[in-house]
């Protein structure tokens, strides 16, 4: 067996206390004296430590035990000074008059860099949602969010945010309730970015993984509910009509089937079905254009929409150019061959202002009113150089009021500018004639109707009182 070593060098260290200097002196008197216990050497170090000038401190008095006062005249004992007032418990409030919580304060550097960061962030925006229309220019009947409610700030944040959002969020966007699609649309695109076609896909088409997995049936999540949509201030910007009409309404796939059947008997009906709509509830269309870029709005794609649905019952057409098939040939022109140099489109820059021709607005708006005979409500506001069209009448082509458009109730004639006086002439007189012209058109409808249609209200400019 091993032996135990021992290790001498290493000895056990114990903790001295400190001797006072009160037992340093009592013990050098000799062995002879008593030992003193534990509690007279406690209480002996207390007063060594007390020193002599806390036996007359006003605090001890204060704690050491009550005299009567005769004795203590007679002992010529000081009077017990009074005990200190309780610190007076203070509410502090900040400049709003908003309690504060319990506690030191926080230091001055976090709250200068916080409210540094939130107005910041207030500014930014405010500089991306500044050029947000108001609630009133939305179309009627249309379901938008309460203005400053709870779900309008939400979705407003998630349109300033949305570079960020249309990533991180794309598989969940789709499963948003139906009646608030249009609203974060409407934020998006009234935002600097303005809606894309893959914005529309993200929020109205599901995620393609999940009908591969399985987790989602076809009729689970359908989007029949959405009556409304918004792409103002989208129309050339940010998206162009002709696609949001291939998503809207997409074309039906071609079958090509070579293989030969064995048998008659074995051939089966291979005719396609006609491919669904994406919103075949849709009633209320806003195409609004900015007013500062409103070369987005084509006629030619708005009348290839027009064609294949017939249950618009709002729409809107705000700052669209004048009704024009080829916008671009404008200027262009061809040579006959007899040599003669004429217009390549049915309207030049001289058309309207010169040569008073009017005849493909007329025919382009005829075609128009055919194909949306269910319209309701119809907002022309910014169109004022167009708004001639609506009354005049050439051979075959107008605008018929009383039966085509004679559901019509409210029309929208608003100049799209405000009339200051501190305006230039040139702008007094564009608005004066735009208010002329909108009083003629209200006027036309209301002779043109008599008694055959509805009841029509024309929103316009008033001249000041």
């Amino acid at each position: 067996m091993p032996k135990k070593r021992q290790y001498q060098h290493l000895k056990s260290f114990k903790p001295t206390v400190p001797v006072s200097p009160a037992l340093s002196s009592s013990s050098s008197r000799g062995s002879d004296a008593p030992a003193k216990g534990v509690n007279e050497l406690l209480s002996g170090l207390r007063r060594e430590a007390a020193g002599p000038s806390s036996a007359a401190s006003p605090h001890l008095l204060a704690n050491g035990p009550s005299l009567h006062p005769d004795l203590r005249s007679i002992l010529q004992i000081p009077d017990t000074p009074p005990p200190a007032p309780r610190r007076p418990v203070r509410t502090r409030f900040d400049a709003s008059g908003r309690r504060l919580p319990a506690g030191p304060p926080p230091p001055r550097s976090w709250v200068a860099t916080r409210g540094q960061d939130v107005d910041l962030s207030h500014r930014m925006r405010g500089l991306k949602l500044k050029d947000a229309p108001s609630d009133h220019n939305a179309l009627p009947g249309a379901y938008l969010p309460g203005r400053g409610s709870l779900i309008d700030r939400v979705l407003r944040a998630i349109a300033s945010d949305w570079e960020f959002q249309r990533v991180y969020q794309q598989y969940h966007l789709y499963f948003l309730p139906n009646h608030l699609k249009p609203a974060l649309l409407r934020h998006i695109g009234i935002s600097d970015g303005g809606v894309t076609l893959a914005d529309l896909k993200l929020i109205l088409l599901p995620p393609a993984d999940l009908y591969e997995q399985g987790e989602l049936e076809e009729d689970s999540h359908t989007t029949n509910e959405i009556t409304y949509l918004d792409l103002s201030r989208s129309l050339g910007r940010s998206i162009r009509l002709r696609d949001v009409t291939n998503l809207l309404f997409p074309p039906a796939p071609q079958v090509h089937d070579n293989d030969l059947e064995d048998s008659w008997d074995a051939a089966v009906d291979a005719t396609p079905s006609p491919p669904r709509a994406l919103l075949p509830n849709l009633t209320h269309l806003s195409l609004a254009l900015s007013p500062h870029n409103t070369e987005g709005g084509s006629w030619r794609h708005l009348l290839d929409f027009a064609f294949k649905t017939s249950h618009i019952t709002h729409l809107s057409l705000a700052y669209w150019p004048d009704p024009c098939l080829a916008p671009r040939a404008q200027t262009s022109k061809v040579t006959t061959p007899q040599g003669n140099k004429i217009y390549y489109g049915g309207t030049n820059f001289y058309s309207h202002s010169l040569d008073h021709d009017w005849s493909e607005a007329l025919l382009v708006l005829r075609k128009l009113s055919r194909r949306f005979y269910e319209l309701e409500y119809l907002d022309l506001t910014g169109c004022g150089s167009w708004f001639k069209a609506l009354m005049l009448e050439t051979e075959h082509d107008h605008v018929d009021w009383a039966v085509h458009w004679g559901k019509v109730t409210v029309l929208r004639l608003y100049a799209g500018f405000p009339g200051r006086e501190d305006m230039v002439a040139a702008e007094q007189v564009a608005f004066a004639e735009v208010m002329e012209t909108a009083a003629l058109v209200e006027r036309h409808i209301r002779h043109m109707r008599a008694g055959k249609g509805r009841f029509i209200n024309v929103e316009r400019d008033r001249p000041a009182s």
